[in-house]
């Protein structure tokens, strides 16, 4: 038999009104009879129920989380850190796919807006004018998109790629492609300005290539034109895409890393698991998440712009090496 808040109450030795107080508005209770009526609730396994606690405290105990792409593990990387924050403040993550569309994102917070507290909208594709039609509907939080006005999450990718290419110019590599991802992706323009500073800083040239789609074959497609740019490195948008670099440099018989240094973006677990561990900049992509969920349950209605930096490390690994005597990468 279901345990109800009428088994709570006679546990508790209290009545069934204090017991409803105790899970819907707990400040309104003495501290010693919460204690309580939470010990009785523990004890006897009880739940209270969502639906009816919403209609008291007009919320639902739900958070959105809405990504571009659900397959790519930067993501699913980052609504892991969600959902870890939401279960430890005993909330339900709802989880939607873009689909790498604009008008589908919208779309999704506006679906879910009325069953969750607050939505997440990680790397939105959206514009400025369309991200300011949705706010109204859930309170928002970004994950590495600035917005005026919006509080944000953000991981520092310009100086992500400052690091690789300081490592690249430290092995003596003067000339590097840059494989960009998506057009609408805010985090790639922070790493091309990342680029575009750190590349004369370290009398390196940098080729900018792209956009690609930021996937396995979209590092593929990218490969054979930078080949064609007589460039010594590669730095990617993403690991997927590097690990696309890795696999068609294979194709092409150019050995890594003795003929061709490749650096990727973000750290996902495969990337350590290549034939050559891919040496890359590790993106702090739980914390984000975590950080996320944080600032929807501290301020739910935030006024004003609030932005959480969080630092960004390039982890060296085995396809990054000095630049050879004679490097036959334009072959």
């Amino acid at each position: 038999m279901a345990v109800t808040i009428h088994h709570v109450a006679r546990v508790a030795e209290v009545s069934v009104s204090t017991v409803s107080r105790a899970f819907t508005v707990p400040d309104m209770v003495h501290p010693q009879t919460r204690r309580k009526v939470l010990q009785a609730a523990e004890e006897l396994g009880y739940q209270p129920n969502r639906a009816a606690r919403g209609l008291v405290t007009g919320r639902t105990g739900n958070i959105g989380v809405v990504v571009p792409d659900v397959a790519n593990p930067f993501f699913s990387a980052v609504l892991k850190g969600c959902a870890a924050r939401a279960r430890g403040a005993q909330h339900v993550v709802f989880l939607a796919d873009a689909a790498e569309d604009p008008r589908v994102e919208a779309e999704m917070v506006g679906a879910m807006a009325k069953q969750v507290d607050g939505i997440v909208l990680c790397s939105p594709r959206e514009n400025s004018a369309e991200l300011h039609r949705v706010v109204g509907t859930s309170p928002l939080v970004l994950v590495n998109r600035v917005e005026g006005g919006l509080p944000a999450v953000l991981m520092d990718s310009a100086d992500g790629v400052r690091q690789a290419v300081e490592h690249l110019a430290a092995l003596g590599h003067r000339r590097i492609a840059y494989l960009s991802g998506p057009a609408a992706s805010w985090a790639g323009e922070e790493r091309l300005s990342g680029l575009r500073a750190a590349a004369p800083a370290c009398d390196v040239e940098a080729v900018e290539l792209g956009p690609f789609p930021p996937t396995f074959q979209g590092g593929i497609q990218a490969t054979d034109l930078a080949l064609a740019r007589g460039v010594t490195a590669v730095l990617a948008f993403n690991d997927l895409m590097a690990i696309g670099v890795l696999n068609r440099l294979a194709a092409r018989g150019v050995s890594v890393p003795g003929q061709m240094s490749v650096i990727g973006f973000d750290d996902i677990e495969m990337a350590s698991m290549t034939t050559e561990p891919l040496t890359t900049v590790q993106m702090p992509m739980e914390a984000a998440g975590r950080a996320a969920v944080d600032m929807l349950l501290d301020d739910p209605q935030p006024t004003t712009e609030l932005q959480r930096w969080l630092p960004t490390q390039l982890i060296v690994r085995s396809t990054t090496a000095p630049l050879p005597a004679a490097s036959v990468a334009t072959r």
